[in-house]
């Protein structure tokens, strides 16, 4: 039996991530509804997935391991060491955690559910329609079962990296994870400058989604490099060469790369703040 078919899957904070994930593994067909254990304190979330997915639902976190191969830790991180020491005298050796906490490192993790066996990952908000790209990596304790159960569960949100240095997975919290932020914000002020034009907002929200799919699409298409791709449309001269002389004048590209390296710093510091955490229980 390959990990898709087999696993049972035990997720602890049924938020709208693991929703996405719990969607995504029942469509693979990778688990039945009777693999899947959710837990979330509130009765009328517990009620909604429920109905939605068939799935079992529970209230207390510990009860959502019980039976499980593969754990997801999918809550929010102030929570997380009151949800560790909850979680941690109920781990056998042969379960994998999985989190998807922002900020959780590793050494937080292990030290703070007192198990080797995690993995630290960071998808990103497009998972919630299975387009995302989830970046990963496994502690030096995880067998190849377990390092393929993680990549299964992944999977149900898209495309997924497996990193071997676990930097890359904070790197990527700032990047790709933060990532749909920055576009948001381009997207909405592409908007308001069609607005400022003249255009219908819904026109130009249209507009603006299908200009940045498209362009998306190309880039991937083509695999030649941004640059070459912006320079094969600027005409001497013509209207995007006008553009990119305001949007370099604006520092466009020193204001993307501060934002990264500012979601980046908070990366490190929730980090840091998780691990001493984790030391002092």
């Amino acid at each position: 039996m390959t990990a898709r078919r087999s696993m049972r899957v035990g997720i602890v904070g049924a938020g709208v991530m693991a929703e996405a994930m719990i969607s995504g593994l029942l469509a693979d067909r990778a688990v039945t509804a009777a693999q899947l254990v959710a837990s979330h304190p509130r009765r009328e979330r517990r009620e909604a997935l429920a109905a939605a997915h068939g799935i079992s639902v529970v209230a207390r976190n510990p009860d959502a391991l019980a039976e499980a191969e593969i754990v997801v830790l999918a809550v929010k991180p102030q929570m997380l060491r009151r949800v560790m020491r909850e979680l941690g005298p109920t781990l056998g050796e042969d379960q994998v955690v999985l989190s998807i906490v922002a900020g959780a490192t590793l050494r937080a993790l292990i030290t703070g559910l007192d198990h080797p066996a995690v993995v630290r990952a960071m998808p990103n908000t497009p998972a919630q329609i299975r387009r995302g790209i989830t970046v990963w990596a496994a502690a030096p304790a995880c067998t190849a079962r377990q390092r393929d159960l993680a990549r299964a569960v992944l999977r149900a949100l898209g495309d997924e990296r497996q990193v071997a240095e676990e930097e890359f997975v904070a790197m990527a919290t700032a990047l790709s994870g933060t990532g749909p932020t920055y576009l948001f914000a381009v997207m909405e002020a592409l908007i308001d400058a069609g607005v400022h034009l003249g255009f219908p907002r819904e026109l130009a929200h249209d507009l603006v989604v299908a200009t940045l799919l498209g362009s998306a699409e190309y880039a991937k298409a083509s695999e030649l490099h941004p640059a070459q791709l912006r320079n094969a449309v600027t005409s001497p001269g013509g209207t995007s060469a006008a553009a990119i002389y305001e949007l370099e004048k604006g520092r466009l590209r020193t204001v993307l790369s501060d934002a990264v390296w500012a979601a980046y710093r908070r990366t490190l510091e929730l980090g840091e703040r998780l691990e001493q955490e984790s030391v002092a229980d």
